[in-house]
């Protein structure tokens, strides 16, 4: 895929609707490969494995994507066809899956650049009715959507948390995903150090297996 590249193909020609399925999409906007939000995802998802709900973690550092340039394009094509980046591999993932569970460290108190570009690209499932401001509504709705967001933060206490955990779960809630579980990470810095903290993992597994109960 060129992934630079612009089109103007219908939205049916850049992608196809995908049946969402019992299953979670763990999506983490943390810059370092093996650091405390990847640990957080994947102990989620193994308590959602066992509790009989399949998932996967995408690393969005991984993916070569930009973020929204309010082209406006996706208003008329349905999906956003200005940007054929890696979001085009993000978007079946996030249509497959029921569940969705966004996690995500503190930067200067509020969600990664990374996190706010793969929230925002999610803008091409709205529409919108012919006048500004006016009527919307979402593609992503009445199909039993579930999500669950977490912070991951060095410093102790709501202050140091900022925006993250409520710039995370209001976009989610707007595009049609009932929230369930969010979940402050405190006190963690050095890389995957989290793992270590028996009473933070077990609050991520029950929060795994909120997910996993909430889209069976």
């Amino acid at each position: 895929m060129n992934e630079t590249a612009n089109s103007s193909a219908r939205p049916e020609a850049v992608r196809a609707r995908i049946a969402p399925e019992a299953r979670i999409l763990a999506v983490s906007g943390s810059p370092r490969k093996g650091g405390n939000s990847d640990k957080i995802a994947l102990q989620a998802l193994a308590a959602a494995g066992e509790a009989g709900v399949p998932g996967s973690l995408v690393r969005l550092v991984d993916y070569r994507f930009g973020p929204c340039i309010g082209c406006e394009r996706c208003r008329r094509d349905k999906a956003c066809t200005a940007q054929l980046d890696g979001m085009q591999l993000l978007y079946p993932q996030v249509e497959r899956s029921l569940g969705l569970l966004l996690v995500s460290p503190v930067h200067n108190y509020n969600v990664t650049a990374w996190m706010k570009a793969f929230i925002d690209r999610l803008y091409c499932y709205y529409d919108f009715g012919s006048t500004r401001p006016g009527e919307w509504s979402t593609r992503l709705a009445d199909q039993g959507r579930k999500a669950a967001v977490v912070s991951v933060g060095e410093q102790h206490g709501s202050e140091g948390i900022g925006l993250t955990l409520e710039a995370m779960r209001l976009p989610l809630q707007a595009l049609g995903y009932e929230l369930v579980a969010e979940t402050p990470v405190t006190g963690v810095f050095e890389r995957g150090r989290v793992a270590g903290d028996a009473g933070a993992m077990d609050r991520i597994g029950d929060l795994g297996r909120r997910l996993a109960g909430a889209v069976k």
